[in-house]
């Protein structure tokens, strides 16, 4: 490991782009901590205490929610925004087929698209963000003036963040927007551990071994999931061209145990939070539907074990979603059977997709079963521990090594790239 990290740092591209990646992270960190005014700390603070999901969203946005900062929304109107995009892609033809046929040029209009609905998804997002602060005494009566200018700033500061997540995707080394999660988690963490420690009660010792126990175990078990696959044996016939034979090579399809990594916990996530801020924007039409709505949203967030049930359903179904979204058994099998592969036992085309959409089904159960619980799980222990810390501390544990994991692989296949160019 220390040999592959010497290695990155002695190519100048490779090592231009790692900078690049730490400089747009350290934007996001430094943006982080720049507040709107008319904030009441003490109110926060105990908001974000009392409330789990977005205790979640702070630990997301990487501390900005936690001083109002002008990223305190994240890259969450831009998740909400691409799951929408996603959505209509199953209900308008057009758009399946510029992101799936039309190739990169069709997905970069379609992420385009996204951007241009994001805009939308920030303002409606920070003016019912500021309302539910208000609504709680956390920020101070605001002229309309000042709420369109704070509304202003904190949507420009979500658009901001997503163009520092995109120009770190571009480098190829990990997603732009999971890294940007993963440096709010880095970011929260020594707050985490700082209250815990200052918290610690002796007679809850048994606890925090319990829990440290449990952290390694979610640990091993993402490793294991994220990188189990199964093996698809892949065969491909002999051609003769004059006086050469081509082809009778064997190859295998690996299929992920977990294609979707670690995005249906996010998506889950944004979806749980839209409820509260679209309660908040429901007040310019009526007060009393607003009220109904913020009190729905509170029963089910207030109630652990209706909350762990929403929770771990929502991240199955995005698995699910996900990974139909990102991988489309037929379209494996037709690129197989045009270039003379085939699965051994089955027939070329849509037989093979048949088989392929099977054994993607039963695969992606088991790693929608384990997402959700390993999800559900560190909110079970806080129900029974009562300690709020660790609740946290498993999700974001889940996170942190599932998005390390997928840029140590793109880091390695950068390294295996530049080994093959210098044999060349």
């Amino acid at each position: 490991m220390i040999n592959k990290l010497l290695q990155i740092f002695r190519i100048p591209d490779l090592r231009k782009k790692v900078f690049y990646v730490l400089l747009g992270l350290l934007a996001f960190r430094v943006l982080a901590t720049i507040p709107i005014p008319g904030i009441d700390a003490v109110r926060l603070d105990q908001f974000l205490n009392s409330s789990q999901i977005f205790g979640f969203f702070n630990l997301f946005s990487g501390g900005g929610l936690s001083n109002l900062s002008v990223v305190m929304l994240g890259v969450g109107p831009y998740i909400t925004a691409t799951i929408i995009m996603q959505l209509l892609t199953m209900i308008f033809p057009s758009l399946k087929v510029m992101y799936y046929e039309e190739g990169a040029a069709g997905k970069a209009k379609f992420n385009r698209y996204s951007r241009y609905l994001t805009v939308p998804l920030a303002v409606l997002q920070s003016y019912g963000f500021l309302n539910l602060l208000k609504s709680q005494g956390i920020l101070g009566e605001l002229s309309v003036t000042q709420l369109l200018m704070n509304v202003l700033i904190i949507s420009t500061g979500s658009m901001v963040l997503t163009w520092i997540g995109e120009l770190i995707g571009e480098q190829k080394i990990g997603n732009g927007v999971s890294l940007i999660i993963f440096a709010g988690i880095v970011g929260g963490l020594p707050n985490i551990i700082r209250n815990a420690v200052l918290s610690f009660d002796p007679a809850t010792l048994p606890t925090y071994i319990a829990f440290i126990i449990l952290s390694i175990l979610i640990i091993a078990g993402v490793v294991f999931v994220n990188q189990g696959e199964r093996k698809v044996p892949i065969a491909y016939s002999r051609r003769i061209r004059g006086n050469r034979v081509y082809g009778g090579a064997s190859s295998y399809l690996p299929l992920k145990i977990n294609q979707a990594g670690v995005i249906p916990i996010i998506f889950a996530i944004s979806i749980l939070l839209f409820p509260q801020f679209f309660g908040q924007i429901l007040a310019i039409v009526s007060t009393d539907a607003s009220v109904r709505v913020q009190n729905l949203v509170n029963g089910l967030l207030n109630n652990q074990i209706l909350y762990s049930g929403v929770y771990f359903a929502l991240v199955v179904l995005f698995t699910y979603f996900y990974t139909a979204v990102t991988f489309d058994p037929k379209e494996i099998a037709k690129n197989l059977q045009q270039s003379g592969g085939f699965i051994p036992g089955i027939r070329p085309g849509e037989p093979s997709g048949e088989f392929l959409g099977k054994l993607t089904r039963r695969l992606t159960l088991f790693g929608a079963v384990f997402l959700g619980l390993v999800a559900i799980l560190p909110n079970l222990t806080s129900l029974l521990t009562g300690i709020q810390t660790l609740t946290i501390g498993g999700t974001a544990i889940l996170i942190v090594v599932s998005v390390a994991l997928e840029t140590i692989k793109q880091l390695d296949s950068e390294l295996t790239l530049r080994e093959y160019e210098g044999i060349q």
